[in-house]
């Protein structure tokens, strides 16, 4: 069996592989709030940070790892376990003393991690994803580097709030003393597997481009960059390198304490989105991912380094090679709830059938559906911008601004997914409201591509499985078509009579996009 591992934001998850039946032999997680409600974190991260910061407790992390084993062991036979793969949500960063290496070649099994290595961290919390903290040290990174484009071209995003390399910058800023103790900065990515690995490993190219600090022509750290966030920064990171790079035999520890087997082994860990991309089935160039949440996210592998020229989508690693785009839309869920609320409508107003009713509208009236500020494309919007006949404008007829609102939403995707320059074949759409008809079917109307629909729950700690087997030499795209299947009777195809109509809807949707930006 193959072992997919995801720590992500709220939970520490395993999914277990059997390629010879195909099946997902085992799924079970440790959420942080509910199962270790100790740490204080009852949604994964430590409330009440002031001035932006977002922080969680590593101890957290490590305590879930001797958790969740625990209990596999209780539901999977782990001497069955080949190889161990997995991710972790991108950006948070860890840092430890020069300890932290003897520590974890001499894990003892009658202890637990928290104890043995908690005194190596130099920083007792870790920031992660959400922290918006550091807008002056991007500023400071972007302008040593000569402006955004310079640092997006370099590193595949320009200098965001969230990403590790601002972050530890601000870490070297406020907490010099520490940051000189600091002997390695890990990912929780990369930490995770270090612990497993019993021995520091390296950070992959897939949550390495989540830093502001890697070279995407290169796949090495920038010098740049590391000049450019903090002095002998370059000493504190091993050099970066693929997901699938086997890093050995997993730590006598686990084998002792949860009989994994003494050739059980581990590959390096990626972020949660590439191996989303993993698990969606979505790592060859031409597939697309979709998922519709409180903000709509889009993925795609690209086959090379091409970065974005407005700084809106960012580029990272793909585990299965090449290279992937993500583009994060604000105005997601979030506005299509708002004009559901406004209009006094319930969801049946956006399916298939109450969108037919106005199928001779596709295309001629336009929303830019954004009820607050968006960050694709970056602008402090208050409320949606609104083209079209009278009847739309002054939303006596609801019907047409939910068409307008869904067309928007899916032709904002298609105008800002353009520079990667690779034709979409297929969309796999993922997220609560891919199960509307209605929506899944604009979806592909609007890109006339293909959609599917999966089902597929916790696609990140899947695809490190799959990773892992992967590593091991199994056939990946075999892999995928067995563990990463359409739901039976959810795929849609495009309506082609439209492909005109909503060429013609981009080229207006971009112009009035740009002049609501003036």
């Amino acid at each position: 069996m193959f072992l997919g591992l995801d720590s992500s934001t709220q939970s520490l998850t395993a999914v277990l592989i059997d390629p010879p039946s195909g099946e997902i032999t085992c799924q079970l997680s440790v959420n942080f709030g509910t199962d270790l409600p100790h740490y204080q974190s009852p949604s994964g991260f430590i409330p009440g940070g002031e001035a932006g910061e977002v922080h969680a407790d590593p101890r957290m992390w490590l305590e879930a790892l001797d958790l969740l084993f625990m209990r596999l062991t209780a539901k999977a036979d782990l001497s069955r376990v080949k190889m161990i793969s997995g991710s972790g949500q991108q950006h948070g960063s860890v840092y430890l003393d020069a300890t932290f290496d003897q520590r974890l070649a001499t894990l003892d099994s009658a202890s637990d991690l928290v104890t043995q290595l908690a005194p190596a961290l130099t920083r007792t919390t870790s920031p992660i994803w959400m922290d918006t903290s550091t807008g002056v040290e991007c500023a400071e990174i972007t302008s040593a580097l000569g402006g955004p484009a310079e640092v997006c071209g370099r590193s595949g995003s320009i200098a965001i709030e969230r990403f590790s390399g601002p972050q530890i910058r601000r870490f070297f800023k406020t907490q010099p003393m520490d940051y000189q103790r600091t002997d390695r900065i890990h990912l929780v990515s990369s930490f995770i597997a270090s612990v497993l690995a019993g021995k520091s490993v390296a950070i992959d190219f897939g949550d390495g481009a989540g830093m502001n600090l890697l070279s995407l022509s290169k796949l090495g750290w920038d010098t740049d960059l590391l000049a450019a966030t903090a002095p002998d920064l370059g000493t504190k990171l091993l050099p970066p390198t693929a997901a699938t790079t086997i890093q050995g035999d997993i730590s006598p520890y686990f084998i002792k304490k949860f009989g994994f087997s003494e050739n059980c082994r581990t590959t390096l860990f990626t972020g949660d989105n590439p191996a989303s991309l993993v698990g969606m089935g979505a790592t060859t160039p031409g597939n697309v991912v979709i998922s519709l949440g409180t903000s709509d996210t889009y993925f795609a592998a690209m086959p090379g380094p091409k970065t974005d020229p407005n700084g809106f989508g960012h580029v990272f690693g793909n585990p299965a090679g090449g290279f992937m785009s993500l583009i994060c839309f604000r105005n997601g869920s979030l506005a299509r709830e708002a004009l559901r609320d406004q209009l006094g409508l319930d969801w049946s107003a956006f399916d298939r059938d109450a969108l037919a009713s106005t199928s001779d509208a596709a295309g001629k009236n336009l929303m830019l559906p954004f009820f607050g500020p968006e960050i694709t494309p970056r602008h402090d919007f208050t409320g949606p911008v609104l083209e079209g006949s009278p009847a739309f404008k002054s939303g006596s007829a609801p019907a047409l601004q939910v068409r307008a609102l869904l067309e928007g939403q899916f032709l904002n995707m298609r105008l800002h997914s353009q520079w990667m320059e690779v034709k979409t074949e297929r969309i796999r759409l993922t997220g609560g409201a891919s199960k509307n008809d209605g929506i899944a079917q604009l979806v592909a109307d609007v890109f006339q591509a293909p959609v599917e629909r999966l089902d597929v729950s916790n696609s990140a700690a899947l695809g490190a499985a799959l990773v892992a087997a992967a590593a091991d030499g199994q056939d990946l795209p075999a892999l995928q078509e067995i563990f990463c299947k359409a739901s039976v009777g959810s795929s849609l195809r495009p309506n082609p009579t439209l492909a005109g109509v909503y060429q013609e809807a981009l080229g207006r949707f971009k112009s009035l996009i740009d002049a609501s930006r003036r």
